[in-house]
């Protein structure tokens, strides 16, 4: 049985959850910085701004990102284990281009064929996976449908930002776990899966544990 907790929305939820989740001051400002980084590593991986590109943004949420990779050029297929949620994405039109929507199920594999995408976006998914087998299932599939790059956020082991979380449980607990793993152990189960770590952008160094990872593929998956 997979980790990952299975939520599914409808569209009054998907709808009240995009208007809160960012709605405070701390969320805003973790919003602003992520967008800086991705926009960073995005403009590095693809300077130039000509020419059509497939992205695929998995799992997509209700799109928070998706008018910030269609502005870099990208066509992008929005996919999420929620219906509502894929169907929010696809709402997010940038000057007439819509997102493709589907409904995926991240642990069961991805519907596309080899290599179809120039590159794949995976923010906030990744800690919800506490076990290396799923971790590294989905870094082999994402291995096997991208040509280009991986843009994916995990969660480093971070004193700090463990105690902050266990405090804020103990004062308002809350259902979810996330993992955090030394950067040790991501480098090396993403090299398992044939990426190089190009480069780590953390969110907030020392303060919190987000790191937002470029990976690179470079090889072959090892056995």
């Amino acid at each position: 049985m997979s980790s990952v907790k299975r939520t599914q929305f409808d569209a009054n939820q998907v709808a009240s959850y995009e208007r809160k989740r960012y709605r405070g001051i701390d969320q805003r400002l973790v919003h602003c910085r992520e967008e800086k980084i991705i926009r960073q590593l995005l403009r590095k991986s693809f300077p130039d701004e000509k020419g059509e590109r497939l992205g695929l943004d998995a799992p997509c949420g209700y799109g928070r990102f998706s008018r910030l990779l269609l502005e870099h050029g990208f066509r992008l297929v929005s996919a999420d284990l929620s219906p509502a949620m894929a169907e929010r994405a696809r709402s997010k039109a940038l000057n007439s281009h819509f997102p493709i929507g589907i409904v995926v199920d991240m642990m069961a594999g991805l519907p596309f064929r080899s290599g179809s995408f120039d590159l794949i976006f995976c923010l906030r998914f990744f800690h919800h996976l506490h076990r290396p087998e799923e971790r590294k299932a989905v870094l082999r599939e994402f291995h096997r449908l991208t040509k280009g790059p991986v843009i994916l956020s995990f969660y480093r082991q971070q004193l700090l930002h463990r105690w902050q979380r266990r405090l804020r449980g103990w004062l308002r607990p809350s259902p979810t776990r996330i993992s955090m793993l030394p950067l040790r152990l991501f480098r090396q189960e993403a090299e398992e899966a044939g990426f190089r770590l190009k480069e780590l952008k953390p969110l907030w160094r020392g303060l919190h544990g987000q790191q937002i990872a470029l990976l690179e593929k470079i090889s072959e998956i090892k056995d």
